[in-house]
């Protein structure tokens, strides 16, 4: 089942929740945590998981808040409001050398933007890049965290002088992450692989249309 497929069958089971949900009407959804990420600042719980359901298979991040409290706070966040339902692995590099599977935008380029410039700091480091764990992406600005997560397939603990401070770590189902296709290589304009410029103002329907083979989250869950 390619992308666009999987995407029909979990917007077509969305609807129907939608439907179902009395009340429910555009007014609300525009001003919904998932339009709005002001709205969305629940305070994460210590430790928390959350299930991870691809299409190359399933797996758990464990969330430790004490690891980066600000990073689990926003993953809690973006979790509970579905944001990263759809969402493809859009830089997945392991040839030459194992480094990282990236994924974090909206398949919908309007909620996308809603969160582009919903910021948050730096948090210190605790934990380090190692294989499995989990990270937010960021520029080279300081507090420049949003949407953007990584599991790192190697160790990558030189990103930790960086800032990358990892707030969490696959549990089970690592062989789900390596499994995630891989053929496109690093992103334009340094690869052949996806422009992260047209994932934002494109959506989905890019990625479908010239990388039909990215794998994708199906649905998050929180477990625990």
């Amino acid at each position: 089942m390619n992308l666009n497929s999987r995407l029909i069958a979990y917007s077509l089971a969305l609807l129907l929740v939608v439907a179902a949900a009395p009340g429910v009407n555009a007014a609300e959804k525009e001003n919904s945590p998932l339009t709005d990420p002001a709205a969305a600042n629940l305070k994460a719980p210590d430790q928390f998981q959350v299930k991870i359901v691809t299409s190359a298979g399933d797996f758990v991040i464990e969330v430790h808040r004490d690891w980066s409290p600000m990073g689990a706070d926003r993953f809690f966040n973006l979790v509970k409001v579905g944001f990263y339902d759809g969402a493809a692995f859009y830089r997945v590099l392991r040839e030459p050398k194992p480094f990282m599977a990236q994924v974090g935008f909206n398949g919908n380029p309007k909620i996308d933007a809603a969160w582009r410039k919903a910021t948050i700091g730096d948090d210190p480091m605790v934990q380090s890049n190692r294989r499995g764990f989990v990270s937010f992406a960021k520029s080279n600005a300081p507090n420049s965290r949003t949407t953007q997560f990584f599991v790192n397939y190697a160790d990558n603990s030189y990103l930790d002088g960086y800032g990358f401070s990892p707030f969490g770590k696959v549990v089970k189902g690592m062989e789900a992450v390596d499994a995630l296709y891989s053929g496109y290589g690093e992103g334009a304009p340094q690869g052949k692989g996806p422009s992260q410029a047209r994932i934002a103002s494109e959506g989905n329907a890019y990625l479908e249309a010239d990388f039909p083979k990215l794998d994708s989250i199906i649905v998050t869950d929180l477990i625990r």
